[in-house]
């Protein structure tokens, strides 16, 4: 049984898709790229697939990950390949590596958010995010399932910065971009939460919806605020273990073989 780790993106318009669609769409992928996968037992198996911490519907992702376990050894970069190519442009496989460490959901401690804010003036979103980042708590609401519920929304803010728009990308009206990074906690703190904070801190409200990407997600540096990528220790013992059966294989195929 081999375990393989992928990092993939939700960009453009296939940032409305959600998470329920991504899961098919992945799954028709899963079939097209005829990768040999390892089902779960019981009447109705399903492909052993699990994800983690899946950005909400509408904002866009440069870093999701999932694993999957597969009944034969495959390399992981002809795997990523595959998989690209047989999902809708938009929804990209970037990165793979073989699963040779434990916890990888553990590791997603905390997300870098980007925050585009048009027809919002960079001055005015620099007063709003001093305002926030002065208070001890800021307390917002978000309908559930089980109804209203109230939390915090400062206590999981590790790093929130404004800045004005890049000179390539100029919009009339102005426009701000945030920059956050933002602890997993229970209840989760979205990119939205901290959008309704700002308004109830210092009346910060834009005029049109903001655009939401996560930029990355990973193990917190608490001292710099920065997130590592998490796949980084599995890479690390990939280069200290020996050669796998399914990496000697493909070292010892005749180049151009599929």
């Amino acid at each position: 049984m081999q375990r393989i780790r992928l990092r993939y993106t939700k960009r453009g318009r296939l940032r409305f898709t959600s998470h329920r669609d991504f899961q098919r769409a992945f799954e028709r992928a899963l079939r097209r790229a005829e990768v040999p996968m390892a089902y779960s037992a019981g009447f109705t198996p399903h492909p052993k697939v699990s994800y983690a911490n899946a950005a909400p519907t509408g904002t866009g992702s440069e870093a999701e990950y999932l694993e999957i376990q597969l009944t034969e050894a495959r390399d992981p970069d002809t795997l990523r390949a595959l998989l690209d190519e047989s999902l809708p442009g938009g929804l990209d496989v970037i990165d793979a590596v073989e699963a040779r460490t434990s916890g990888m959901a553990d590791r997603l401690e905390a997300s870098v958010w980007e925050i585009r804010l048009d027809r919002v003036a960079p001055a005015d979103a620099e007063r709003a995010v001093t305002a926030f980042l002065a208070a001890d708590t800021v307390e917002v609401e978000r309908r559930t399932k089980n109804g209203l519920r109230t939390f915090d929304a400062r206590a999981a803010v590790v790093r929130l910065e404004a800045t004005g728009a890049p000179a390539d990308r100029p919009v009339d009206g102005g426009c701000a971009i945030l920059r956050l990074v933002v602890r997993h906690l229970t209840p989760a703190v979205r990119p939205d939460d901290v959008l309704s904070g700002l308004r109830a801190t210092a009346d910060l409200a834009p005029p049109v919806p903001a655009a939401v990407t996560r930029l990355a997600q990973g193990l917190l540096d608490e001292e710099s605020g920065t997130v590592t990528d998490p796949l980084a220790p599995d890479r690390e013992a990939v280069t200290a273990a020996p050669p796998t059966a399914a990496e000697l294989t493909a070292a010892m195929a005749p180049e151009g073989s599929a």
